[in-house]
């Protein structure tokens, strides 16, 4: 690189200079046979220890991508291009680890002949099965059956449409709380991430605290389908996918007002949903929930990178006006967030190592995606991620109603996760100042998921909890100021969410309503469609 790329020429001599120090010092190591192991995980078997050439081979890499991150940090740059320059970068440098390729990997060199060849022929029976499959594989699929020991909590589909199928748990206590909490979950992936197995399961848990739980359990539409999905819009997504549900839900509870959850971008689509009631001078919750979700979408973490006028536009001429956006692609773009950890890890365990994947039912989920509809997808990705009008009174319109969030005045929970690189946490928080209502705010550890699907059993992690007052400080203060409890914030939700449920009634066995029969049972047949 020179000066004319937009480093100076001292910031590029020192970066030079501090090179060939490092490069020099790892010559000596060799050559007096005291190279250090390295602690990346990519390179702690010990075949790479008792190889120096690829220990050698793994130190000049990690050296090298660490001079090339500081070339970028050296640009004279804007912030959004030098992080643009840092993912580009990254990817590419994480694509290239000498681990990724049987040259040169040991670890995989030497499973090929302790094994007999058997680790080559199983990776390559891995990497076609794969192929075929469209995607990699992270889990042992053959160990997981929706509706057999991944999303079985009893209950009954009582509602659907070409949307969502809602479905109605059955009670596990003799006394419920009166008013029952719907929970819309994102429609990017399966319901099931709040109903894994038992002992995990979010939808289970709710149950067993005397809480009355319904849910949507969104459709993945497919290319072949006819009935007009590839067209469907936000406002569709609105109107007859949460305003429906929640209609739904308060006429078989026969309750003028619910309680309400969303996770992800269900927390974004039902407080659109809300806000749109609202301007209808519609007010059907009691209170509100929102799990890792965002509505000022100021800062969009990891994704940002994805985020232009020219990714939207484009995106807007293949399938704003029809199509579907494919779940590989959707399952691709948030597996590159994290690629030594979604992708390349798998690369070297299924086809380099011929391993077959652990059973992890988190993983499972993970690789079930569901595709969007284009119309659905450009909007949101316009109007959210790129324009961030959502946040703004009156800057965007819903089925020709001006959305305003301040309009949302309930009692509103929000959950955060303090490693969460899809929804930063502090975006989840800019939520204090957006809702009118009395607002709680609760930072859990750990990052998207498992900060959410953590079961007070397990006894893991910890939580943060502090007053926000009349005007919620900046989030840097609030955390400061906050207290730190170790295991599940569900306990903390469940106290919250029972004083907003109303008094105990003896719970109704039978499912459904006389509008509303039962269809079939839980998990529905929506959530079995595969995309991917």
């Amino acid at each position: 690189m020179t000066p004319a790329s937009g480093i100076s020429q001292e910031s590029l001599a020192s970066i030079q200079q501090e090179f060939m120090q490092a490069w020099q010092k790892l010559s000596q190591e060799a050559t007096q046979g005291q190279l250090s192991p390295l602690k990346d995980r990519r390179f702690s078997a010990d075949a790479w220890k008792n190889s120096p050439t690829h220990l050698m081979m793994a130190h000049l890499y990690l050296l090298s991508s660490q001079a090339m991150q500081r070339m970028v940090d050296a640009v004279d740059a804007p912030a959004e291009m030098k992080d643009r320059l840092h993912f580009s970068v990254q990817q590419w440098v994480d694509a290239m680890s000498p681990a990724n390729f049987f040259a040169t990997n040991p670890d995989a060199q030497q499973a090929v002949i302790t094994s007999g060849g058997d680790t080559l022929r199983n990776g390559m029976t891995n990497l076609l099965n794969d192929m075929q499959k469209g995607r990699i594989t992270m889990t042992d699929e053959s160990k997981f059956t929706v509706g057999e020991n991944v999303a079985t909590t009893e209950g009954s589909v009582v509602f659907q449409n070409r949307f969502f199928q809602l479905i109605q748990y059955a009670p596990r206590t003799a006394m419920v709380y009166q008013r029952p909490i719907l929970l819309v979950p994102p429609c990017i992936n399966k319901f099931y991430i709040l109903d894994l197995q038992p002992e995990n399961s979010f939808v289970k848990h709710a149950l067993e605290q005397g809480f009355s739980v319904f849910l949507m359990s969104w459709r993945n539409p497919l290319e072949q389908d006819s009935d007009g999905m590839d067209h469907a819009t936000w406002d569709d997504y609105l109107q007859d996918g949460v305003l429906k549900a929640i209609e739904v839900t308060q006429k078989i509870s026969k309750q003028k007002k619910i309680n309400a959850l969303g996770f992800c971008v269900g927390g974004t689509l039902l407080a659109t949903a809300l806000a749109l009631a609202a301007g209808r001078k519609q007010y059907p919750v009691e209170s509100l929930t929102m799990l890792t979700s965002m509505v000022d979408f100021s800062d969009t973490g990891a994704l940002s990178v994805f985020v232009d006028e020219q990714h939207a536009s484009l995106r807007e001429r293949q399938m704003g006006q029809g199509g579907l956006m494919p779940a590989r692609e959707l399952a691709a773009t948030f597996s590159f967030l994290r690629p030594n950890e979604l992708v390349w890890n798998y690369v070297v365990s299924n086809y380099l190592k011929g391993e077959t994947p652990v059973a992890f039912d988190l993983l499972y989920w993970n690789g079930d995606s569901t595709n969007l509809p284009g119309p659905f997808f450009t909007w949101y990705f316009r109007n959210a991620y790129l324009e961030n009008k959502l946040c703004k009174p009156g800057k965007v319109k819903c089925a020709g109603v001006p959305i305003d969030l301040r309009s949302i005045n309930v009692p509103t929970y929000l959950y955060a996760s303090r490693e969460d690189h899809i929804v930063p946490w502090q975006s989840g928080y800019a939520s204090t100042g957006i809702f009118s209502g009395e607002n709680r705010f609760v930072l859990g550890a750990s990052g998207h998921i498992a900060g959410v699907i953590n079961p007070p059993e397990k006894k893991k992690r910890s939580y943060w909890t502090g007053p926000l007052g009349a005007k919620p400080p900046k989030p840097a203060q609030w955390l400061e100021n906050a207290t730190e409890h170790p295991g599940s914030w569900w306990p903390d939700w469940y106290e919250w969410l029972a004083s907003h449920s109303g008094k105990k009634v003896r719970a109704v066995k039978v499912a459904g309503h006389a509008e509303f029969p039962v269809l079939e049972s839980a998990p529905g047949s929506y959530v079995k469609v595969r995309a991917i």
